[in-house]
């Protein structure tokens, strides 16, 4: 691979002895990841069924390394949202932030997602994930992935930092700010990464580093948590931007993060800084199964008295209501419980405890149910995904070698005899999506966007 002459000057400036077998990891393959997802599957589960030959990742609790030959993103498991495929190292935020159930949690600069759904995973449903991206075009694989893995609490944004902060004062137990960066951590993994580099200014990433941190604060609870994460070796953007924020936000302090074999400590003897940067994190490709990395877990210490105006759960129209609920009642063993909201011709079941968010540009609230369709109630793809097997009482459960299986996901009709009307999809299990069965066939639902199989 060849690297930029300017950053293997700089990375032989920092690293002098151990140089050299940084410089050998990039002539190794790179490593290749994917996790369980805990919010559908036990990790126990997922290693009785899986097909792959996996290893443990070291530094979190449902992450496994598979070869590459494996290709789990063409299994069905896949399509059922019974794992995600995720760079090792990038499992590390998610794990050190350790989600708890009922907590509210931001993930400021989300999409595609991974480390969102890893988040919701801990939160197990319950309590509130607002996951955010400022770029629209990335906020659409960021929707697909909580619809496709099941998050029944989330609220997807496209906004700033700074709108954020405007309506959730004091709101969030945890943040996650998975910053932008000059990525050489993902040199190796990424040939565009490196052939980019020279067109990442330092000094604008720091900016924008800091203007995010900042917002952040606003937006904590206090005796809440910061995780700050890059993807990047540069002293500046890790170290120095967490100093800075440190000497004007004198109210926090920096946490010991559990360490493993191989990861690195912080480098504050690099910009001059506090020597409590040592507690945080770095990943190294010469030392760990992965690519670079650098975590830092801050605590704030002054106690927030602001309270956010809660938020209007609004009116639900008596027809919609009862459209839902007669859906429901058919398909349903018991109908799914929330607070129920309509936006446009959409249904939504809500997360509890929103404040105010009106005035955002919200993408998603909750589980999108379904919609109002000439007078009548149609199903999502999100509310079949946020379900389990036995919610259903009407499934066509395929197995995962079978053709039939193949063919509902390339959205072919199924020759099959089974009740007439909506029903549930799944593979060994697991959901899939919709079908509606009629005389012998079975009508595919499965949306067009999500035909992958080939």
């Amino acid at each position: 691979m060849r690297l930029p002459k300017k950053f293997l000057d700089r990375m032989q400036a920092l690293l002098v002895d151990e140089y050299e077998d940084f410089l050998k990891s990039y002539d190794e393959g790179r490593f290749y990841g994917l996790r369980a997802n805990t919010l559908k599957i036990s990790k126990e589960q997922f290693l009785e069924i899986c097909p792959f030959e996996l290893e443990p990742v070291a530094w979190t609790r449902d992450g496994f390394y598979y070869k590459e030959e494996a290709a789990p993103g063409k299994h069905p498991y896949y399509h059922a949202g019974i794992y995600y495929i995720q760079e090792p190292s990038a499992m590390a935020p998610g794990t050190i932030i350790d989600a708890k159930p009922g907590e509210k949690i931001l993930d400021m600069c989300a999409a595609p997602g991974g480390k969102t759904i890893q988040i919701a995973a801990g939160l197990q449903g319950k309590g509130v994930l607002v996951t955010n991206d400022i770029n629209a075009n990335r906020v659409k694989a960021l929707v697909k992935n909580i619809e496709l893995y099941g998050v029944r609490n989330a609220v997807v944004t496209n906004e700033t930092p700074q709108r954020l902060a405007e309506k959730f004062i004091g709101y969030f137990d945890k943040i996650l700010v998975d910053a932008p960066c000059s990525g050489e951590g993902m040199m190796r993994k990424d040939e565009q990464a490196a052939k980019s580099w020279e067109k990442f200014d330092v000094q604008t990433c720091c900016a924008m580093q800091r203007d995010i941190l900042e917002y952040a604060d606003s937006m904590l609870k206090g005796g809440g948590l910061i995780c700050y994460s890059t993807c990047t070796f540069s002293p500046e953007e890790n170290e120095g931007t967490i100093e800075w924020f440190l000497n004007k936000n004198p109210h926090y302090e920096v946490l010991s993060i559990q360490s493993v074999e191989g990861m690195g400590k912080g480098r504050p003897d690099w910009i001059e800084g506090r020597e409590s940067l040592s507690k945080c994190v770095r990943f190294w490709p010469h030392k760990i199964k992965g690519e670079g990395h650098f975590i830092a877990l801050l605590r704030k210490n002054e106690d927030v008295k602001i309270v956010p105006k809660k938020g209007l759960a609004g009116v639900v129209e008596k027809n919609t209501e009862k459209l839902w609920t007669d859906f429901s009642e058919s398909i349903f063993r018991a109908i799914p419980e929330g607070i129920l909201q309509v936006y446009g011709s959409n249904i939504h079941i809500i997360p509890e405890d929103l404040p105010d968010i009106r005035g955002l540009n919200i993408v998603r609230t909750g589980v999108q149910l379904g919609s109002i369709e000439k007078n009548r109630f149609e199903p999502s793809q999100a509310l079949v995904m946020a379900s389990k097997i036995d919610d259903f009482k009407n499934v066509l459960d395929l197995k995962a070698e079978s053709q039939d299986v193949i063919k509902y996901l390339k959205g072919e009709t199924l020759m099959v005899e089974g009740k007439k009307g909506w029903t549930a999809v799944c593979v060994d299990s697991y959901p899939l999506g919709w079908a509606k069965q009629g005389e012998g066939v079975l009508k595919n639902m499965y949306p067009k966007a999500w035909r992958k199989m080939g």
